[in-house]
């Protein structure tokens, strides 16, 4: 991990970001970057009524995201290992899947001004899981606002990623498949930690099936 001092995780609802980036901040020190998921007071409208909240809670995540990142890299980025639980480029993911062509072209002029003026990570690890272990993850964790997600959304949500993160070259990419990840076994914390601190270019995929 000498190299990598910014980490940051993504992937869908349910695919482990919070859970491994606080195994990493543990395991390997440093600072843990949050998104700030439940401080945006549209949320729960948006899972009530898409279109209706579409474009307030999108507009809401990328100021907030914006500012958070802006307030965190004001700090010193080399002095410790930095984890976040979000890339902010995903942010045009939801962005593509939830708003109108009129609301998404106004967004984009948006993330244009404020995009080019985000540290970029020396690491991305994007995580994927099976649909059904998605949906069980999430009725696991029981948040209320994401009570009466559409297994149709959440699908369309894995594809977007999916698709974005094919095309993805601005860092160094690990693809890991947590659908058979234990991340409270210590072996597979092992296993997956010796993944990470080896990867250094390019796109690597790691599938640990059981």
């Amino acid at each position: 991990m000498e190299r990598a001092r910014y980490i940051a995780i993504d992937g869908p609802i349910g695919a482990g970001k919070t859970t491994l980036a606080n195994l990493l901040v543990e395991r390997l020190g440093g600072r843990l970057v949050a998104e700030p998921v439940e401080e945006n007071p549209f949320l729960a409208g948006f899972y009530d009524d898409r279109r209706k909240f579409a474009f307030q809670t999108q507009l809401f995540f990328l100021l907030s995201r914006f500012q958070q990142q802006q307030t965190l890299f004001q700090q010193d980025l080399f002095g410790q290992l930095t984890v976040a639980d979000y890339l902010f480029e995903k942010d045009r993911i939801f962005a593509a899947l939830n708003l109108e062509a009129h609301e998404l072209a106004l967004y984009e002029q948006v993330f244009s001004l404020l995009g080019g003026r985000i540290a970029r990570p020396d690491l991305v690890i994007y995580l994927q899981a099976r649909q059904e272990v998605l949906q069980a993850r999430i009725r696991r964790r029981g948040r209320p606002f994401e009570r009466h997600l559409e297994p149709e959304y959440l699908q369309a949500l894995a594809k977007a990623y999916n698709d974005f993160f094919f095309h993805y070259d601005d860092a160094p990419l690990l693809v890991v498949n947590t659908s058979d990840l234990d991340l409270a076994a210590e072996a597979d914390q092992d296993a997956l930690l010796a993944v990470i601190r080896r990867h250094k270019s390019g796109v690597q995929h790691y599938n640990p099936a059981r």
